[in-house]
């Protein structure tokens, strides 16, 4: 592979990769060839590698639409949290999070606290770490997905909204337990989380689990949901400063970083 190819032979080359989906290969097939008759590459290594640049733009193009799916309010990564800026934040307990064993094993993780600690912060970059590991994921605030799924009982459509809700392998649930509940809103919530037994989910609220059995119009309800939910997630309370002043723009943040991958 010494002999450098003709304008019409990349054309033709190029054509015929397009016709297989394989165009990505064309970004980086100028620069495997230089390789190739530089004699950096053999016939075999010269086809590996152009698969190779073809599986990485793949999973960088899945991975774009998976981060646009979630519709995440921003994208936020463990590794961009400034844990020294809230030293009484459980880090040990966050750090051990981020190694997905729940998402993994089906189960739910609630972060709960004071206003402003970086509850959403952390949900949103766990949500984010799992999307890298290639799981479908959505963010929501609770008050929005109630209402979306109360404009289905009025448009007929309840049962296919909740199914779309369903489906995701994380659903993070935002502001849980900000007020009391309306009956209607109560048994929505109720079929949505029996519905995605055995998947995840994260919450974040500024109420502890035992504070939001009187949100519930209905004990019976809150006893069989919350009963479930809780015993089968990992609680994780942030107290401490407001995060908040460290996310002005042009803060030099202090050196606390995690390299979570």
């Amino acid at each position: 592979m010494t002999a450098a190819v003709t304008i019409t032979d990349r054309a033709g080359l190029g054509a015929v990769l397009r016709q297989l989906k394989l165009s990505g290969m064309l970004q980086t097939l100028d620069a495997r060839l230089a390789q190739a008759a530089a004699g950096d590459l053999g016939h075999l290594e010269f086809l590996q590698v152009l698969c190779e640049d073809e599986i990485t733009r793949r999973e960088s193009v899945s991975l774009g639409k998976r981060i646009r799916r979630a519709r995440f309010e921003e994208q936020v990564t463990l590794e961009g949290f400034d844990f020294a800026a809230s030293p009484k934040l459980p880090a040990a307990q966050i750090r051990d999070l981020a190694a997905l064993r729940w998402l993994h094993a089906g189960e739910s993780v609630i972060l709960y606290g004071p206003v402003g600690v970086g509850k959403t912060f952390i949900a949103q970059a766990l949500g984010h770490l799992a999307v890298r590991h290639g799981a479908e994921t959505r963010f929501f605030k609770t008050s929005r997905i109630l209402a979306h799924l109360a404009g289905g009982h009025a448009d007929q459509t309840w049962d296919r909204r909740l199914r779309e809700l369903t489906r995701p392998a994380v659903l993070i649930l935002d502001d849980f337990g900000m007020r009391e509940l309306t009956p209607a809103q109560a048994d929505d919530l109720y079929e949505l989380i029996t519905e995605r037994a055995g998947t995840s989910l994260i919450l974040t609220s500024n109420r502890a689990p035992a504070d939001w059995y009187p949100l519930f119009p209905n004990p019976v309800v809150a006893e069989s949901l919350l009963d479930r939910l809780i015993n089968t997630s990992h609680q994780v309370f942030m107290n401490g400063p407001s995060y908040r002043p460290n996310k002005r723009p042009g803060r030099v943040t202090t050196t606390g970083k995690e390299d979570i991958r």
